[in-house]
C-alpha cells in the first residue's frame, strides 16, 4: 500500500488520485494501486515558512509520515512540490521508500529534451526561492528559465490561488498566460512545478499542456511503477 502525504492542497491531492487511477493498467478493482491517503489541509503553509520564517510544516509532515507507515504504508509519495523543501528531513529515519517528486519531474523533463535545453518553471515563489529544481535540472544538463516577478504576481500565483479556492474558470486563462510567456521567452519545455498548475491549465482549451511536464502526472506514473515493483517483489518472495 502506498501512503500519500496530501492536503497541499486538497484539490491537487484529488487530481493526483485521479491520475494514479488513469495511469494504472487495470481491468478490475483488484488491479488498481492501493493508496492510503492523508488529505489533511491543516499542514502549516509552506511558502510562509520558507519566505517569511513562519511555522515550519516539518513536525506535522513527520507526524503524518509516521502515521501512514504505522497504518501499513510500504512506500510514500508527496504530491506537493514546495513541501519537498523538507524532503531530505522526511527521508531521514524513514523506513520505507520515499521518492522525490522533484527528481521524478526533472527526469520526465530530461526524457523529453536534449542536453542544454531550456526548461521553464511554473512554481510558487517559495519553490523558486528554495531552488528545488535548479540543481536537479543542472545535474541533468538542462538550463532553467524562471518566471519574472511580474508574471508571478499577475498570472502564476493568482492562478494557483484560484485553484485552491476552486475557481478553475478564473485560474485557467492566467495559467495559460504564464506558460505561454515562458515559451515565448525561450523555454523548450515547461515543468508545471506546482500541483495546482496542471489543474488550472486543464481548464482552458488548447495544446499548451502538450508543451509541459505535469509534475502530478509524472508522480502518479511513478507511483504506479513503484507499486508494480513492490507487488512483483512480494510475489517473488512468496514463490
Amino acid at each position: 500500500m502506498i501512503g500519500v502525504i496530501g492536503g497541499m492542497g486538497p484539490l491537487a491531492t484529488a487530481d493526483f488520485l485521479h491520475k494514479v487511477i488513469a495511469a494504472t493498467p487495470a481491468e478490475d478493482d483488484e488491479q488498481h494501486v492501493p493508496l492510503l491517503i492523508s488529505n489533511d489541509p491543516r499542514i502549516p503553509r509552506r511558502p510562509a515558512a520558507i519566505l517569511q520564517g513562519g511555522e515550519s510544516p516539518l513536525p506535522r509532515l513527520l507526524e503524518i509520515r509516521d502515521r501512514l507507515i504505522q497504518a501499513g504504508a510500504t512506500a510514500l509519495v508527496m504530491p506537493c512540490n514546495t513541501a519537498h523543501h523538507w524532503h531530505s528531513d522526511l527521508q531521514r529515519g524513514c523506513t520505507v521508500p520515499f521518492p522525490s517528486l522533484i527528481d521524478i519531474a526533472c527526469d520526465a523533463a530530461a526524457a523529453r529534451t536534449t542536453e542544454s535545453a531550456c526548461i521553464g518553471l511554473v512554481a510558487t515563489r517559495a519553490t523558486l526561492a528554495a531552488g528545488l529544481f535548479d540543481a536537479a535540472l543542472a545535474a541533468r544538463g538542462r538550463r532553467v528559465l524562471r518566471p519574472t516577478d511580474a508574471t508571478l504576481d499577475t498570472a502564476m500565483l493568482p492562478a494557483i490561488a484560484h485553484v485552491k479556492a476552486g475557481r478553475l474558470a478564473q485560474a485557467g486563462p492566467l495559467m495559460a498566460q504564464a506558460v505561454q510567456g515562458l515559451l515565448d521567452h525561450g523555454a523548450d519545455l515547461v515543468v508545471l512545478a506546482c500541483t495546482e498548475a496542471p489543474i488550472a491549465l486543464a481548464a482552458v482549451p488548447g495544446d499548451l499542456q502538450g508543451q509541459c511536464v505535469d509534475s502530478t502526472l509524472a508522480l502518479a506514473e511513478a507511483t504506479v511503477r513503484l507499486w508494480q515493483q513492490s507487488a512483483a517483489g512480494s510475489a517473488l518472495r512468496g514463490a
